[in-house]
């Protein structure tokens, strides 16, 4: 949808015209009562009327937009902007965009990506799923460039950064990924972690074939699953057996949040992740219209 779209398409009231037929396809229901007997105010078109049980309701109760006083019409245009950028928007970016303080910029991101993580996971049957980890959180630098002995910070599985576990399904193209926590004793990436990741989208009925490369807590999986293995050391594929879609995935989510957001917190990590996955997952549809069915959290 281009910007010229956007204006014809929603004015205020258009906008909420255009979210209720989304919310409610089969038409508008009392959030109390459940009875479609209601009506829409004149003057206060974001609040219903209920002819049952006489009490007044939002349609925008437990979604996204519930106590906000942003304009709907900013709500959409920030979803607009977030999903036209491939690798998304910063807050500051929308607080020049549409006039609002950075905090209430930060907050609506946060909601739009709550919307996009909010969806079920589709199970990955009889196919080849690729599985991997990256690590989050800025390049390695040295102190001082005078240290000869300061080696900077370490690369790989020796890092302080942040590891994510992702898993696809090859033929489907889905992507799945997570943010590897600590165990109660400290550990990432254990071969139960990364096998619990997996189980998230993958039983063992479902006859599919796992490619990872030789990192040995992948062994796990031999136990349960057709397990084929790349040695990276060597070579990046061996024919048909290689890691390179998921790594392919690896890099949009790197470029997004280095080269627009900078810094991620490990808090909030995973609403980054979930972002990419939702991008990944639904490319060439209509994600607009995605992030507003799931609007509703």
């Amino acid at each position: 949808m281009t910007f010229m779209e956007f204006n014809k398409r929603f004015s205020t009231e258009k906008g909420i015209e255009y979210y209720l037929k989304i919310r409610y396809p089969k038409g508008i229901r009392c959030n109390h009562c459940g009875s479609p007997r209601v009506y829409q105010r004149k003057k206060h078109l974001k609040v219903f009327d209920c002819n049952e049980c006489m009490n007044a309701f939002s349609p925008f109760k437990d979604t996204i937009f519930e106590k906000s006083r942003t304009d709907l019409r900013k709500w959409f245009y920030a979803i607009h902007l977030f999903l036209n950028g491939k690798k998304g928007v910063s807050a500051l970016q929308l607080q020049r965009e549409i006039g609002v303080t950075y905090k209430t910029a930060w907050r609506m991101l946060h909601q739009i990506r709550t919307a996009m993580s909010n969806t079920s996971q589709q199970e990955f049957y009889n196919t080849v799923i690729e599985m991997d980890e990256t690590y989050v959180g800025g390049k390695p630098r040295k102190k001082n460039s005078h240290d000869d002995d300061d080696k900077g910070s370490p690369k790989g599985r020796g890092t302080p950064k942040t590891p994510v576990i992702g898993a696809v399904d090859r033929n489907n193209k889905v992507v799945y990924a997570r943010v590897a926590t600590p165990n109660k004793d400290g550990k990432k990436l254990t071969g139960m972690q990364l096998l619990s990741v997996l189980k998230e989208v993958s039983s063992t009925e479902n006859k599919n074939v796992i490619m990872t490369d030789q990192f040995r807590g992948y062994s796990v999986l031999s136990r349960k699953y057709i397990h084929l293995k790349v040695d990276h050391s060597k070579l990046f594929a061996s024919g048909a057996i290689h890691t390179n879609t998921i790594e392919s995935f690896w890099a949009i989510l790197k470029r997004g949040v280095y080269g627009i957001y900078h810094h991620v917190s490990v808090k909030y990590m995973q609403k980054y992740v979930d972002e990419f996955c939702f991008r990944y997952n639904n490319r060439g549809h209509n994600m607009f219209d995605m992030v507003l069915k799931q609007a509703v959290i």
